[in-house]
């Protein structure tokens, strides 16, 4: 397997396949954004609150309401827009919305360089 000039592996499926590189699984550090892992849980955080707002098919009034903000932060949530919002503050909508939160805190694993953040999330019941 190939690597481009930052290390990332790429395909060498053959002649007729154009060349692509391997994602690392966040987009973010792939785009080469700082805090790349911190934008990656806010997204994923934000993907649990808009599912379970689409579980229950709240509107972004109600969702507004239970999460003690206005419709147009909702509106900005759902859409991805998630600079105004920090992880703690999701993690208070997703208490709203009666979810539990855990953090968990363990070391890395030798094998990988670098220590991750990462949100696992169960989808709605």
């Amino acid at each position: 397997m190939k690597r481009d000039p930052v290390g990332r592996k790429v395909s060498e499926i053959g002649p007729d396949v154009p060349e692509h590189t391997m994602g690392s699984g966040n987009v973010f550090a792939d785009l080469e954004l700082p805090d790349a892992e911190g934008l990656q849980a806010k997204a994923a955080l934000a993907r649990q609150i808009a599912s379970i707002v689409a579980h229950r098919r709240l509107t972004q009034v109600e969702a507004a309401q239970i999460l003690g903000t206005r419709q147009p932060k909702v509106s900005a949530l759902l859409a991805g827009r998630l600079d105004g919002f920090s992880i703690e503050r999701l993690i208070r909508f997703l208490n709203a919305l009666g979810q539990d939160v855990q953090i968990i805190v363990s070391p890395k694993p030798r094998r990988r360089k670098r220590a991750d953040l990462r949100v696992i999330g169960r989808s709605c019941p």
